[in-house]
């Protein structure tokens, strides 16, 4: 079976693509779209805005940094109710029948076929691009450090999460340890959570995939949700990991 139509199938939207900049950013989260084939998923508007169904405010971060730093950006067109790209595509997780206490009836009782149409239609043309970026930039001898972006709901499962950044790593990042060490200086170590509020383990699935075969560092960031609702926000965010990000790669390569 067929999922997306002629005029859906680009999947990854590619901001400055072949940027020289030592950062390649990624968005998995960041489209909230959903393929005409699949309707509404059968939740109301209301639920398709919420942060089950994309990470809020992560588009116009990513594009807000890439201007600022001169770097690509891509990111995923789809809803993560259509596939979470950051899942491996074969775990039953990756097409979520609930999430956040909410059903998502568009995904019950799927057949093999149907799953399948999604992970070869969206999964596997984003994490193509993304490689196929990694791939270029390596013929042309540039270095990379993987920035994968995502923002996190302030209130989850009746907790106020006091964390306004969060720095998921697998022991395995300098440089990750370098920026987790410039936001507790600014921020206070209890508004920057080191692996919160979620952290990186064999759910995740880009990092993974692409920096650890090709031997990249990398950050994934979580940034509070809020902090992202209004451009002047994201904005003030994205100017700012512009100033920390090339400090911390510097540092991070000196140790």
């Amino acid at each position: 079976m067929t999922l997306l139509a002629p005029d859906e199938r680009t999947v990854a939207v590619v901001r400055n693509a072949g940027a020289a900049s030592p950062f390649l950013l990624l968005g998995d989260h960041a489209g909230r779209e959903i393929p005409r084939a699949l309707g509404d998923l059968g939740l109301p508007a209301a639920e398709r805005r919420r942060h089950i169904a994309w990470d809020i405010g992560v588009a116009g971060l990513g594009e807000a940094l890439s201007a600022a730093l001169g770097a690509t950006f891509i990111r995923q067109r789809f809803s993560r109710l259509v596939i979470d790209c950051n899942r491996d595509p074969a775990s039953a997780d990756a097409i979520p029948e609930v999430s956040d206490a909410t059903t998502v009836p568009g995904n019950l009782a799927l057949s093999a076929a149907q799953r399948m149409a999604r992970v070869a239609e969206v999964a596997h043309p984003y994490h193509a691009a993304i490689a196929a970026e990694l791939d270029a930039r390596a013929a042309l001898g540039r270095p990379t450090t993987l920035v994968s972006l995502h923002s996190f709901t302030p209130r989850m499962g009746g907790f106020d999460r006091p964390w306004r950044f969060g720095v998921l790593h697998a022991e395995d990042s300098r440089f990750s340890r370098a920026v987790l060490a410039h936001l507790r200086a600014s921020e206070g170590a209890g508004l920057v959570g080191d692996n919160q509020p979620y952290r990186m383990d064999e759910v995740d699935f880009t990092i993974p995939h692409h920096a650890r075969p090709r031997g990249l560092d990398y950050l994934e960031l979580e940034v509070r949700q809020d902090l992202l609702a209004r451009p002047a926000g994201r904005r003030r965010i994205a100017l700012r990991l512009a100033r920390l990000l090339p400090q911390a790669l510097a540092e991070a390569g000196e140790r």
